[in-house]
């Protein structure tokens, strides 16, 4: 399939996330969340200089770095991340990939990134305040060692 040209860029807030096998019986969890980041990735040069040469650095790629994922939703009463964390702190680290897919005005797939053996990392409870009128919000971190872009 031919890549889409567009002259308009893509709306930020249509986006679906997928993990897959984090539910007991091994089905893609596919979530509403209200933010993803860390959709990033770095190949740190490694500079060096032999004896012989002058006083010019040379660079090579170095070992390429994925950011842990941040995945913030309201809290619904699903606890199938939940266990998955539980898990995790008693030891049992399962990883599994999944997805993070940008969607047009329709709702179709635009864009994927696709991660590789992410576990949960961090889990951040709401802050609550009977003094706000906001959304119970919480955060799972997940570190991923591998990311790529299906477009």
């Amino acid at each position: 399939m031919p890549p889409v040209i567009r002259d308009d860029p893509y709306a930020s807030y249509n986006f679906q996330v997928i993990v897959t096998n984090v539910s007991d019986d091994g089905v893609a969890v596919s979530g509403s969340f209200a933010e993803a980041s860390g959709l990033e990735l770095e190949i740190p040069p490694i500079e060096y200089r032999t004896g012989s040469e002058d006083i010019t650095v040379r660079k090579v790629p170095g070992l390429k770095k994925f950011t842990n994922i941040t995945l913030k939703r309201g809290i619904t009463g699903h606890v199938g991340f939940w266990n998955w964390v539980v898990e995790a702190l008693n030891g049992k680290v399962r990883r599994t990939s999944g997805s993070i897919v940008l969607l047009d005005e329709n709702r179709q797939e635009a864009m994927r990134w696709n991660f590789d053996r992410g576990w949960p990392t961090k889990y951040t409870g709401p802050t609550l305040s009977a003094a706000k009128n906001e959304i119970a919000m919480e955060t799972l971190v997940l570190a991923v060692e591998k990311l790529e872009i299906d477009a």
